[in-house]
């Protein structure tokens, strides 16, 4: 248990009469303010709140406690303020986590940028596509692709994609153009292997009405690279962000289909352990990142 953290978050909960509110300020889940007062009551060997549906209070215990942990929580945000008065100039090693493709086209080019402007700052930079767990393998900031957010730790939305369904003008000389979702049973499709619906392609029609349909993969593929070469070489039907294909529907290598239907957007997250005691490193590169994408994404414009 972090001791520390659970004083914290035992005082929040007094401060603001209530495990809920409590959680909101302090940017978690009403559970974890819970499993904190729960452990350190189970520390300690003492209850320090009654509680029941309508109101809360203060056993003897805690109110001894509530004080004196007061003091401590002081005595410690000012230690924090004369340390972090030396860490105001973003310095040190920035470790980040990206997606392979989005790293290689849309954030490599802004490294030089931010290097320039910030040269006390070294990156280290890691392209990989599955989901990282950025505290248990020591990023300081991950940028991830996502329908959902995060719901582990804190987020910023930079930009957003649309995902698109294409195939190349080859392929479709050969086999047609899908009109409807459903005709898509009837050809080749390239499936991409962490889509969190797998073959289950879930469209909505300009109504908002639901149509979803399972499509036949001939080959599935981790990296959205490896499918856009394959349907650039006609082998069958993709869906890929616009992020990765703007630029071969824009130049006709690809060709979107299903016109009046379209497939749920997705975000570019900037995604780091907490709000709170966020350094300075962090904290400049996603303003950074977040003021390079602020206008319409380069991979939307015209598609």
């Amino acid at each position: 248990m972090d001791r520390l953290r659970a004083l914290e978050v035992f005082v929040e909960v007094v401060r603001k009469n209530g495990f809920a509110r409590a959680a909101d300020a302090l940017e978690t889940s009403p559970a974890n303010v819970t499993r904190y007062v729960r452990d350190l009551e189970s520390h300690l060997g003492t209850r320090l709140l009654n509680r029941s549906s309508q109101k809360m209070s203060l056993t003897e215990s805690g109110e001894t406690l509530f004080e004196r942990a007061k003091a401590i929580l002081d005595e410690v945000a000012e230690v924090e303020l004369i340390a972090s008065s030396a860490t105001m100039q973003p310095r040190g090693l920035l470790r980040i986590n990206a997606p392979l493709s989005f790293g290689i086209l849309h954030l490599a080019p802004l490294w030089p940028q931010f290097l320039q402007r910030y040269p006390e700052v070294e990156l280290d930079i890691a392209l990989v596509d599955r989901v990282v767990d950025i505290v248990e393998e020591g990023y300081d900031l991950a940028i991830r692709i996502s329908r959902t957010g995060s719901t582990s730790y804190a987020a910023r939305k930079l930009a957003a994609s649309h995902n698109i369904v294409c195939a190349s003008p080859a392929y479709l000389r050969k086999n047609g153009s899908p009109k409807t979702p459903s005709d898509l049973i009837g050809h080749t499709c390239i499936g991409y292997s962490y889509a969190a619906t797998a073959d289950e392609w879930n469209f909505t029609d300009e109504n908002g009405q639901a149509n979803p349909v399972k499509v036949s993969c001939v080959m599935h593929t981790n990296n959205g690279d490896t499918a856009r070469a394959a349907a650039l070489a006609g082998l069958g039907i993709i869906w890929q962000p616009s992020f990765l294909i703007g630029a071969d529907l824009r130049a006709g290598r690809l060709v979107p289909l299903l016109p009046g239907y379209r497939l749920p957007d997705i975000d570019v997250l900037a995604v780091y352990p907490s709000r709170r005691h966020l350094s300075a490193k962090v904290r400049v590169m996603v303003d950074f990142l977040a003021d390079a994408f602020k206008e319409t994404p380069p991979w939307d414009m015209d598609v």
